[in-house]
C-alpha cells in the first residue's frame, strides 16, 4: 500500500505546483473590478533600482500583463532603450493563453535592434524590441529585463498606473542608493491613497500599490501626472555622459550646467562677427538689436533634433551651426545667444518642458528636468522669451508650447526658476467683422475679416504660407456648418511686428436659408458658431481643466431680401458663469438690415469633477444660442 501511495503523492505534489503556476497567469483570477474600464491589467510590475555609485545604476524589471483586447497591446512594453553608456544585460518574454498555458517563449536573440533616429531626429539611442501579434484575446505576457548605465542623472519617474484604461493588481518599486549621493524623491497625488504603501529605508525607499482601478479617458482631463499617483526621484551628485553633476540647489545646478556643459560652445568666426555687427549698424536699443539677430537666425538656419550622447544636453558649437545651417533647440538657442554676445546683448540659456499641457519644472526637487531649450533676454523686471527653433514665430512670442510654466534660467551666477509668459484671457482674442446678404431663394453671400492675437494667433500660424487651393480646403472645413459652400477668395497676412494674424474671406452658398412656403429660416451666426458640447458622464472620475482662456468678438451686418420682413427673431442673451461669459445682441437698423453682435469668453481654470456638469450645461446653452434662427416672411 505504501508503494502505491508514494508515487501518487509525488504526482499530486507536482500537479499542485503546475496548477499553482498556471493560476498565476489565468485570466479568471483577475478581480472583476480591475477589468472594469480596462483594456489591460498589470498583474505585477516589479521595478528594482540599485545606484551603487555616481556612475552605476542597475534596473531590473519584471512585468506581468494580461491584455484583454487590441487596445491594451501598448501596455505589453516589450522593449528597452540603450545607447553608448547604457546596455541591456538581459531581456526575455513568455506568453500565456487565457488559461495560463504557455504559448510562446522569446529569448534575447529574438528581440530586434533598431536605431531611434527618424526624420529630422539624429540620435545614438537604440531600441531592443519584440513585435508580438496575438492570435487570440485575452492573453498574458511576462516580460523581464535588466539594464545598466553609468548615467545616473535620470531616475525614471514611477507611475503605479502608467496610463488610461489599464488597472494594477500589484506594482512595486524598490530603490537602493549609496548614502553619499544625496538621494531625494517627491510624491505626487498620494496623500490618503490607501492603495499605496511606502517604506522608508536607511538606503532608499520602496512603494507598493495594490488593486488600483483603471483611469477613464474623459474630455477636458488635465495632464495625467497632475492628478494620478507618481513619484519623482533624483540625486544631489550624479553622472551624465562622462561629466559629474551637482544638483544640491538650482543655483549650484545652473552653475554646473554653465561651467561644465555649455563651456566652450559659443565661439564664432571673425567673419560672422563682422557680419552681425554690420547688420546691427548704429542701433543702440538691446531689444531692437536682439530682434535683428533673431530675424537673421530665422533666415539662416533650420531645426534638426540631435540627441547623441552628451549632445542630448550639450549644444553643437556655435561656429558649426553657423557653417552647417542647422541645429537642434540647444544648438540654435546657443547660436542665437553667441550672436547676441557679439553685439553686447545679455541673454540666458533656459531649460524647460516643451509641452502643450504646460508641464513645469518642479521647483522643490532639484534634478535634471526639461526636454527643451529657449532663450531669455532680460528687459527691466521681466524677460523677453525667444523660441529659436521656429522660422515663423515673431520675436518675443512663445505660443502654447512653452507659455505659463516654470523654467530653469541659467544666469552667470547659477540657475533660477522663473515663470514664462502668461497669456491672459483677453490677450487671446479673435475679432471677426464682416457682412453677408440673404437672397430671396436663400443664398448667402458675404465677406469677413478675422484678426487673431495671443494663443489664437498661435493656432492660425499653421495656415501661414499655404497655397490658395489649400486655404480654400481649410476654410471649407472651418465653415463646414454651411452646406454647398464656395470659397470665392482668401487673403491672409501675418503681422509679425504686432503679432496679429489677419484672414480675409469671401464666400457664398446656395440654400443657406431654408425656404418653406413664403418663409425663410436661417441661423444668424453664420461665421463663428460653437456647436461643440462636452460629453456627458454619468459618474465623472477626473477633475477637468480649461488650460487657456480666450475671447471672441463678432460683429456682422446682415442684409435681408427686400421683399421679406422679420416675423420672428431671437431675443438678446447674456450668460455669465465662473467658466466664462456669453452675450448676443441683435440691432435692427431698418426693415432689411440688422447687426449681429456676439461676445464669447472662456476662462481658464482647474475645476473639481463635481463642477463638470455645470460646465457642460454652460457650453450647451452657448451651442443652442449660436444656432438661434430668424424667420422672415414674404411681404
Amino acid at each position: 500500500m505504501k508503494n502505491l501511495l508514494f508515487p501518487l503523492t509525488i504526482v499530486l505534489f507536482f500537479t499542485t505546483i503546475a496548477v499553482a503556476q498556471d493560476l498565476e497567469y489565468t485570466v479568471a483570477n483577475i478581480p472583476a473590478e480591475l477589468k472594469e474600464n480596462a483594456n489591460a491589467v498589470i498583474r505585477l510590475d516589479q521595478k528594482n533600482i540599485v545606484i551603487s555609485s555616481r556612475k552605476s545604476m542597475i534596473m531590473t524589471n519584471k512585468r506581468i500583463v494580461t491584455v484583454l483586447n487590441e487596445n491594451g497591446l501598448s501596455y505589453m512594453g516589450l522593449y528597452e532603450y540603450f545607447s553608448g553608456r547604457e546596455r541591456v544585460k538581459s531581456i526575455e518574454a513568455q506568453f500565456y493563453n487565457a488559461f495560463g498555458k504557455e504559448i510562446k517563449k522569446v529569448k534575447r536573440k529574438d528581440f530586434k535592434e533598431n536605431s531611434v533616429s527618424e526624420g529630422s531626429i539624429i540620435t545614438d539611442n537604440k531600441l531592443l524590441h519584440y513585435d508580438y501579434t496575438p492570435t487570440e484575446y485575452p492573453f498574458t505576457v511576462v516580460f523581464s529585463s535588466e539594464t545598466e548605465t553609468s548615467n545616473t542623472a535620470f531616475i525614471p519617474r514611477w507611475y503605479p498606473v502608467p496610463g488610461f484604461s489599464v488597472s494594477i493588481e500589484k506594482a512595486n518599486l524598490n530603490v537602493k542608493v549609496a548614502a553619499d549621493l544625496g538621494f531625494k524623491y517627491k510624491e505626487f497625488n498620494m496623500l490618503d491613497n490607501h492603495n499605496i504603501i511606502k517604506e522608508v529605508k536607511t538606503d532608499g525607499v520602496s512603494f507598493t500599490a495594490n488593486n488600483m482601478q483603471a483611469y477613464k479617458t474623459e474630455d477636458y482631463s488635465p495632464s495625467f501626472d497632475s492628478y494620478t499617483p507618481n513619484v519623482m526621484m533624483g540625486l544631489d551628485y550624479f553622472h551624465l555622459e562622462g561629466v559629474d553633476g551637482n544638483a544640491k540647489s538650482w543655483l549650484e545646478m545652473g552653475k554646473w550646467f554653465t561651467d561644465k556643459i555649455l563651456i566652450g560652445t559659443s565661439e564664432l568666426s571673425d567673419e560672422t562677427k563682422v557680419k552681425i555687427k554690420t547688420l546691427i549698424g548704429n542701433e543702440e536699443d538691446p531689444l531692437k538689436k536682439a530682434k535683428i539677430v533673431y530675424g537673421y537666425v530665422q533666415e539662416k538656419v533650420r531645426y534638426v533634433s540631435i540627441q547623441e550622447g552628451i549632445g542630448g544636453w550639450k549644444p553643437m558649437l556655435a561656429k558649426d551651426v553657423d557653417r552647417l545651417g542647422y541645429g537642434d533647440c540647444k544648438a540654435l538657442t546657443n547660436y542665437t545667444k553667441s550672436l547676441l554676445d557679439v553685439v553686447g546683448v545679455e541673454s540666458y540659456y533656459v531649460r524647460l518642458y516643451g509641452d502643450r499641457y504646460k508641464k513645469s519644472v518642479i521647483p522643490d526637487i532639484v534634478s535634471m528636468q526639461s526636454n527643451h531649450v529657449i532663450l531669455a533676454i532680460p528687459d527691466k523686471e521681466k524677460y523677453v522669451w525667444l523660441e529659436c527653433t521656429s522660422q515663423i514665430l515673431p520675436f518675443g512670442f512663445q505660443g502654447d508650447f512653452t507659455d505659463d510654466r516654470n523654467a530653469l534660467v541659467l544666469k552667470p551666477e547659477g540657475g533660477e526658476i522663473v515663470r514664462t509668459n502668461v497669456y491672459a484671457t483677453k490677450d487671446n482674442t479673435q475679432i471677426t467683422k464682416g457682412n453677408y446678404s440673404i437672397s430671396e431663394d436663400g443664398m448667402i453671400s458675404g465677406k469677413l475679416e478675422i484678426k487673431s492675437k495671443g494663443i489664437q494667433y498661435d493656432k492660425k500660424l499653421n495656415i501661414n504660407g499655404k497655397s490658395i487651393d489649400d486655404l480654400k480646403k481649410i476654410y471649407k472645413n472651418y465653415f463646414n456648418h454651411i452646406n454647398n459652400l464656395k470659397v470665392v477668395k482668401t487673403d491672409i497676412f501675418n503681422d509679425k511686428d504686432n503679432i496679429e494674424f489677419t484672414e480675409k474671406i469671401s464666400l457664398e452658398a446656395a440654400g443657406y436659408a431654408n425656404k418653406t412656403g413664403n418663409r425663410l429660416v436661417f441661423a444668424l451666426n453664420a461665421y463663428n458658431p460653437s456647436f461643440s458640447v462636452p460629453q456627458r458622464y454619468r459618474n465623472r472620475t477626473n477633475p477637468f481643466e480649461i488650460s487657456r482662456g480666450y475671447y471672441d468678438y463678432d460683429e456682422v451686418t446682415i442684409d435681408l431680401p427686400k421683399s421679406f420682413v422679420i416675423e420672428a427673431k431671437p431675443e438678446d442673451v447674456e450668460i455669465k458663469s465662473v467658466f466664462g461669459e456669453y452675450k448676443t445682441e441683435y440691432v435692427i437698423l431698418n426693415e432689411s438690415q440688422l447687426i449681429y453682435k456676439r461676445i464669447y469668453q472662456i476662462n481658464p481654470g482647474l475645476y473639481d469633477k463635481k463642477d463638470y456638469e455645470n460646465f457642460r450645461k454652460f457650453r450647451e446653452q452657448i451651442a443652442k444660442n449660436d444656432n438661434a434662427k430668424i424667420v422672415l416672411v414674404k411681404n
